[in-house]
């Protein structure tokens, strides 16, 4: 049992038993705690925190944990004045609409038991804790650790962000920003006004169609094949929206796989150069390459001269959801820009988080902790894809990617898949729908399934068991 599903399970029997005792009666210490439910005294620690969370205990240093008074219900007001307030738009306002569901459904903890096939990130497992933990340690010994840092970051991780692009950036041309998506929308409200339309690939990833439409921009989709997006296509959609962005995933697309293919790779920049246009590079997963994925294409940033591409990578997928650095890279007029607007948003990404990335990245673990995760997520890849062919062979895998943590799996057309998410639900596995990643109708039903953040390889077997159940109650009758 991971630490994770311990702590949810000890949480759920601890909740189950709080009728027991009086509002203000004191529970049991943590040491009977940790001899009564044969846990560690860390599982006992975070149980009784998820419990303080949701205002069901509460803890008072040096005298224990008690339970929680029942809650004042607040007094009931007439809220609904909001619904005209937050709808309302002045004479030529642009329309904008916040919608996170599409993020939500891959950020959601399921319930304790089910299969999490739907996330977005390494199983802790997988993720570097120690080394992220000394080099949380070392920094914070770092004279100065705590003072203000550069707007733009600290100069050594500006450069060790510019060598990963290929050599074709320096340290100056490079932002530190918080998470990839917190660069991708400084991007998108520094190279677009409200209104504006933004080219984005069909399929693509959930959260930058919600940056788009939170911003006021209009995404006009782009579809790709299994060699990234199509250039004829790209050329038509500048054509016929005037676009000036377009957002692209090169390496590994979410949720595709699909590599921009060598051919397509000069066309695409020509394309956008042509039409005046930038082209927003997510380079999001360089640093999830399977073992047997070969020598890998340069981010198009290192192929670019004229300052077409504004390039987006992060340290984030290949660490810890909580480990948020990130870097914006750009050449020309619009670093400018980019810098005015990562100020105003953010002010400056924490010092002591920027220093602890650098001595994790500097450190000797580093290097051994990506080839362990390219080994182990190839593994898993085939573990998925195997079980998928064996169990569920009427689910089409158009494309076995050679790096990333997900599989794209299109549906019959007949299958509705928000009912077969729902059922799998039922059967103790959480899967994601396709509907979310598409800006327009989608052209056939499909399904994202990571296999990333499940704990090892029975575990993705099993899910895919589960979904098997959850296939045969939503089967289209033969």
């Amino acid at each position: 049992m991971t630490e994770r599903t311990s702590v949810e399970g000890l949480a759920a029997r601890l909740r189950g038993q709080l009728d027991r005792y009086s509002p203000d009666e004191k529970l049991p210490s943590s040491r009977e705690l940790v001899e009564r439910f044969r846990v560690s005294p860390v599982t006992v620690s975070r149980a009784l925190a998820v419990l303080a969370s949701e205002g069901l205990v509460v803890t008072r240093p040096g005298a224990g944990v008690f339970r929680a008074r029942p809650r004042a219900t607040a007094p009931t007001g007439d809220t609904s004045w909001q619904e005209v307030a937050l709808s309302a738009e002045a004479a030529g306002a642009v329309p904008r609409s916040v919608d996170a569901a599409g993020l939500l459904a891959t950020l959601a903890t399921p319930p304790p038991g089910v299969i999490e096939l739907n996330g977005g990130y390494l199983h802790p497992s997988l993720q570097p804790e120690r080394a992220m933990g000394d080099a949380l340690a070392r920094a914070g010994r770092r004279p100065g650790a705590w003072h203000r840092p550069p707007v733009d970051g600290l100069p050594e991780l500006r450069e060790w962000f510019a060598r990963g692009i290929g050599g074709a950036f320096t340290a100056a041309d490079v932002l530190i920003t918080s998470g990839g998506q917190t660069a991708l929308t400084t991007a998108l409200r520094a190279l677009a006004p409200p209104g504006a339309p933004v080219l984005v690939e069909s399929p693509t990833y959930p959260g930058l169609l919600a940056i788009a439409r939170a911003t006021g921009l209009r995404p006009v989709p782009v579809p790709v094949d299994t060699e990234g997006v199509r250039p004829e296509l790209l050329a038509d959609a500048f054509r016929a929206s005037g676009a000036r962005v377009f957002v692209c995933q090169p390496l590994f697309q979410n949720p595709t796989g699909a590599v921009l293919g060598d051919g397509r790779r000069g066309e695409v920049l020509r394309i956008a150069r042509a039409a005046g246009a930038f082209v927003v590079e997510d380079d999001f997963v360089r640093r999830l390459a399977h073992v047997d994925a070969g020598t890998l294409p340069r981010p198009l940033a290192a192929d670019d001269p004229d300052g077409v591409v504004v390039h987006v990578c992060s340290l984030t997928k290949a660490t810890s959801p909580s480990f948020r650095v990130s870097a914006l890279a750009a050449r020309g007029p619009v670093l400018e820009r980019l810098r005015a607007i990562h100020v105003v948003e953010q002010f400056f990404v924490a010092r002591p988080v920027q220093e602890a990335a650098v001595e994790l990245v500097g450190a000797p673990a580093w290097p051994r902790h990506l080839r362990t995760v390219a080994a182990e997520l190839r593994a898993r890849r085939d573990t998925m894809s195997w079980a998928l062919g064996s169990l569920l062979p009427a689910l089409a895998l158009p494309h076995v990617p050679a790096g990333g943590y997900h599989l794209w799996l299109r549906l019959p057309e007949a299958v509705d898949e928000n009912a077969l998410a729902a059922a799998a639900l039922r059967a103790g596995v959480a899967v994601t729908p396709g509907r979310p990643y598409y800006g327009a109708e989608p052209p056939a039903p499909y399904l994202r399934l990571s296999f990333a953040g499940a704990p090892n390889h029975d575990v993705i077997t099993e899910g895919v068991r589960r979904l098997r159940t959850a296939w045969r109650e939503c089967a289209p009758a033969e």
